[in-house]
């Protein structure tokens, strides 16, 4: 799983505060995962999306290294920097959709993983697909887009496909690119729900649709 594996991300600490530089090196490797998906009308503005919540986030880290090294202190001086105006703005909006864009992309990863399918076309991953909107990004889109979304399962790549994308065009045993894509959720699904947590904790998570 080339893509997938090629920048580890450090293992979430006990403590669960993440470093902000370490956690954004690994996560600028991802975007293209989006180009594995085709349908560029609708997964390209979602890797667009996730590069530009990056950059973001990024920019407020490498203006104050010391006082942003970890995510939550982004959270913290950020509600107190920005007053009522928090969280809608600056790194803490950006981190909110990058960390949803993620659950898509982990979500999605984990069904397929874990077997899930059309026993009628096992080889297409639109239920996987799906079950990753609608926990990861539904209900934060506007009826258009929605439309625009359950429309793009129908042009998805089939799952032999995908995983031969993910491995970056070389041949691998569907077994053996599982095994890479649990290797991976390991790692990132920890990081990842402690980053929700953490905003459940700060009153952060705004429910306005796109």
């Amino acid at each position: 799983m080339a893509l997938l594996l090629e920048h580890e991300f450090k293992p979430l600490p006990a403590d669960k505060q993440i470093e902000t530089l370490p956690f954004l090196e690994a996560v600028a490797h991802l975007p293209p995962f989006f180009d594995c998906l085709g349908t560029p009308i609708v997964y390209s503005p979602v890797k667009a999306d996730l590069t530009g919540n990056i950059k973001k986030i990024r920019a407020v880290y490498d203006s104050n290294p010391t006082k942003f090294k970890t995510l939550q202190n982004i959270l913290e001086v950020e509600k107190e920097m920005h007053g009522s105006a928090w969280p809608k703005t600056g790194a803490t909006l950006a981190l909110m959709w990058l960390k949803r864009g993620l659950k898509f992309m982990l979500v999605l990863l984990q069904s397929i993983s874990d077997g899930e399918r059309d026993e009628e076309h096992p080889n297409l991953i639109r239920v996987n697909a799906m079950k990753a909107y609608e926990i990861a990004l539904k209900k934060y889109h506007g009826w258009m887009l929605q439309k625009l979304f359950t429309g793009s399962v129908y042009a998805l790549p089939y799952k032999s496909d995908l995983l031969k994308a993910l491995e970056k065009g070389k041949e691998v045993k569907e077994e053996e690119s599982i095994e890479k894509i649990h290797q991976f959720l390991s790692r990132v699904t920890p990081i990842l729900d402690a980053i929700y947590e953490m905003y459940t904790k700060m009153n952060a998570e705004l429910s306005y649709k796109a």
